[in-house]
């Protein structure tokens, strides 16, 4: 059995787990302005929480196509209160989805347990040993380019390949710095600098990504990402539970461990259904 181990305890993984999202900012591309209240922040992390969610991912900056960049000021301003009150609230684990070492750093002192690190260790030199001090979990996630220019990539001819070798990059600075292997979770990072076609390409060969870091569970976040809207021509995100939710099963079925998502409870039974569809499979197979 695959396991996690954070700053605060180590999770195990004998089934799929989700990670449900709390944005706190007011221009994420899907429920931008809805949680910036704290008291809505905290109702919304509640409800996450009574839906089945496994790990809370509280983030303070919108990394959608056209955000801009906040400082790290601001990003703590938002962030760290609502950390607090979760963390003092229940026993779940909570990360931090950012970047910047001196907001992760912050949010682990506040009760965060998680980084998850849109950059794979690109944008911030500090980061890697931060998660080898703090012996936070660390997500590593495929990404190309610096913050203002992710969305604006031109494609990779072949994206699997790609997403493969920038995460051993990526890899092999998170163990240079000392960050254990029972630290990390690879993202192949969905929606980041890659086509609608290559998005759906990522989640059909998903198993291929497994295999090449046998050992290291793997998350996916396509929750409402735009590679949804255009196969169902749905412009508003959260029209785009259904395609989230095919979406997530597959990636489960193909590999994943963890899946970020927005709408915890439907995605709960969905991956449920698909991880005994895999398991059923897999028993087939060693008959």
């Amino acid at each position: 059995m695959k396991s996690w181990k954070t700053a605060r305890r180590t999770i195990g993984i004998s089934r799929p787990l989700v990670m449900g999202v709390l944005n706190l900012t007011p221009d994420s591309f899907s429920d931008g302005g809805l949680f910036t209240n704290e008291s809505e922040a905290v109702k919304q992390a509640e409800k996450l929480i009574s839906d089945g969610a496994d790990i809370i991912d509280i983030g303070g900056e919108s990394s959608r196509p056209g955000s801009k960049q906040v400082t790290a000021e601001e990003e703590i301003r938002r962030v760290l209160p609502v950390i607090k009150a979760v963390c003092q609230r229940w026993d779940i684990p909570v990360s931090i989805d950012t970047w910047k070492s001196a907001v992760a750093g912050a949010a682990i002192d506040a009760g965060a347990e998680i980084i998850n690190d849109i950059s794979g260790l690109r944008f911030d030199s500090e980061m890697a040993a931060l998660a080898a001090r703090s012996g936070a979990g660390l997500v590593l996630m495929h990404s190309r380019g610096e913050f203002s220019t992710m969305h604006s990539q031109p494609p990779v001819y072949d994206v699997l390949s790609e997403v493969v070798e920038n995460l051993s990059h990526s890899l092999e600075k998170a163990r240079a710095a000392a960050v254990g292997d029972r630290q990390i979770v690879l993202d192949v990072g969905i929606g980041f600098g890659k086509t609608a076609e290559q998005n759906l390409e990522l989640l059909a060969r998903l198993d291929e990504v497994s295999r090449a870091f046998s050992g290291f569970p793997i998350l996916v976040g396509a929750s409402r990402k735009s590679f949804i809207g255009k196969v169902l021509d749905r412009e508003e995100p959260r029209q785009r539970l259904y395609g989230s939710l095919a979406s997530a099963a597959i990636a489960v079925f193909n590999g994943a461990d963890i899946v970020r998502v927005h709408d915890v409870r439907e995605s709960v039974e969905a991956v449920l259904i698909a991880d005994a569809i895999r398991l059923r499979k897999s028993l087939a197979a060693a008959d």
